[in-house]
């Protein structure tokens, strides 16, 4: 049996992004992970699907396996040969308990590493527009527990040298306490009007920040309703907040809005809502699946008896080059084919195969190719045209007009995502949702369907609309359409999302 290893891995403290490169390095080649609360759980997709996925997360007062059994599975599971990514919230040496971890490791003679984290104690005041160290306010800064441990006869903390010795003080898991922090420092010299900031979910979409001072933090905090999990940040650095704050004043900051992608798509609207500071809740209402390839391949295989091939998605490109190299050819086989992509998207998909479109439409539609294959003289020429089995035939019969002929062929099937739906419904109608986005006609469709067939119901949700054809379908279903791209892109549908709320400010 080969000899097993631990990886004590820091996640960051909230924002995916914020792992190192090291620490997904580790995930890809776990056959175990054993996961703290507070994680991102888009960062377990990191690791094999076969992985071993333990959760072992503590909140406060329910902990789902004391800190004895965690160091005693991570031994068992090493001596079983296996690839252990002990992944820990924040840094696993800064209050992780990573330390005791890695002891009990040693004294197992259990080989493991560590790969530091970005710590909640500086990130956390970062997104919330507060350095910890600045060169006129602040030279230095502690990070203090806020929760010392029960057990202990007497606190290790010097409040005495703490209050008045150190710039910036940060205070991690000490909301409980925060009404004895603010005391001890006041009591110990401390001014009672020092800045202090309470950030809660610190670098996530729901960041929230209440800023005061020593006497009334508490009274503040309490107005404002914040509860842990939060860091408290004590010192004149805090003054800068206002001037330089640069994630919770981002245009959709702390907007959830509903992905209504397929799953291989969902990502790259995802990125650029969160980008903008939107909270996106990928709900996929349609799944990507193959298609019969028996036609796709003869068409695939003889393509010199076509003159053009449209794709009208990134979908249609991947299957498409899929069944290619199942017949081990290459683009080099479309050598002598002209090429037609129906938007940007879907050409950036084409160019990453080494092919560059000969055709883009100045509208990323239907319409819009057929209005543009009017001034290419098609008459008389046959397109291939790899699709979605539910594509509708307005693009088949506007080529037809033209007097060419059309070999449209499915290259992938569209089902609905009935797994999501129940927590897409419940999220509706309990009002969690800000926008409802729909990037084609088919999401509204497979929705419906996934639904039911019931007209959907959104309450107080907008709806977004990549484009007219789209919106069409989701009036047709019931809604009302609050926003239509007017670039029929991700990009754009993003544009319009912000354009709206911006006028609604």
């Amino acid at each position: 049996m080969k000899a097993g290893k631990v990886y004590l891995v820091g996640a960051g403290p909230g924002d995916p992004g914020l792992i190192t490169v090291k620490g997904i390095d580790c995930l890809k080649k776990a056959d175990v992970i054993i996961y703290d609360h507070l994680l991102d759980q888009g960062l377990l997709e990191a690791a094999p699907a076969a992985a071993e996925r333990i959760y072992v997360g503590k909140t406060a007062g329910e902990h789902t396996r004391p800190q004895p059994e965690i160091n005693r599975l991570l031994v068992a599971k090493a001596k079983e040969g296996k690839t252990v990514v002990r992944l820990k919230g924040g840094d696993p040496f800064v209050l992780g308990r990573g330390g005791e971890e890695a002891e009990v490791l040693a004294q197992n003679g259990i080989a493991f590493e560590v790969v530091p984290g970005v710590t909640s104690a500086v990130a956390v005041p970062a997104y919330a527009g507060i350095p910890v160290t600045h060169r006129e306010k602040a030279s230095s800064f502690a990070v203090i527990t806020g929760h010392e441990d029960p057990g202990k006869d007497s606190s290790s903390i010097n409040w005495e040298k703490l209050a008045t010795g150190v710039d910036t003080l940060i205070f991690l898991m000490g909301m409980k306490n925060l009404p004895e922090i603010a005391d001890r420092l006041i009591e110990y010299g401390r001014r009672p009007e020092t800045p202090v900031a309470v950030i809660r979910d610190g670098t996530r979409p729901g960041q929230a920040t209440v800023v005061g001072n020593l006497k009334d933090i508490v009274s503040r905090v309490a107005e404002y309703g914040l509860t842990a999990p939060a860091v408290i940040v004590v010192g004149d650095v805090i003054s800068l907040r206002e001037k330089i704050r640069w994630f919770d004043n981002r245009p959709l900051f702390g907007r959830r809005i509903l992905v209504t992608r397929a799953r291989r798509q969902a990502s790259a609207l995802s990125r650029l809502l969160a980008e903008r500071g939107a909270q996106p809740v990928e709900l996929p209402a349609i799944d990507i699946q193959a298609a019969d390839p028996g036609e796709l391949d003869r068409a695939a295989a003889n393509l010199e008896n076509y003159h053009w091939i449209i794709f009208t998605s990134v979908n249609g490109v991947e299957a498409f080059w899929e069944r290619l190299r199942h017949l081990e050819r290459d683009s080099r086989a479309l050598g002598g084919l002209r090429i037609g992509a129906i938007g940007p998207a879907t050409a950036q998909a084409l160019e990453a195969k080494g092919i560059t479109p000969d055709y883009i439409p100045e509208v990323y539609t239907s319409e819009g190719v057929i209005a543009g294959l009017k001034k290419q003289n098609v008459t008389g020429q046959r397109f291939l045209l790899p699709r979605a089995d539910i594509a509708d035939k307005e693009l088949v019969r506007g080529i037809n007009r033209l007097g060419a002929s059309v070999h449209e062929v499915t290259a992938y099937r569209t089902l609905p995502a009935t797994g999501a739906i129940a927590r897409a419904r419940q999220m509706i109608t309990s009002g969690e949702i800000d926008i409802v986005t729909f990037t084609s006609s088919s999401t509204v469709s497979n929705l419906v369907a996934a639904f039911g067939g019931e007209p959907l119901t959104i309450g107080r949700a907008r709806v977004a609309c990549i484009g007219p054809k789209t919106a069409e379908t989701a009036a047709r279903a019931g809604l009302n359409v609050d926003i239509i791209a007017r670039e029929q892109t991700v990009p754009g549908l993003v544009a319009a999302i912000e354009e709206y709320f911006r006028k609604e400010a």
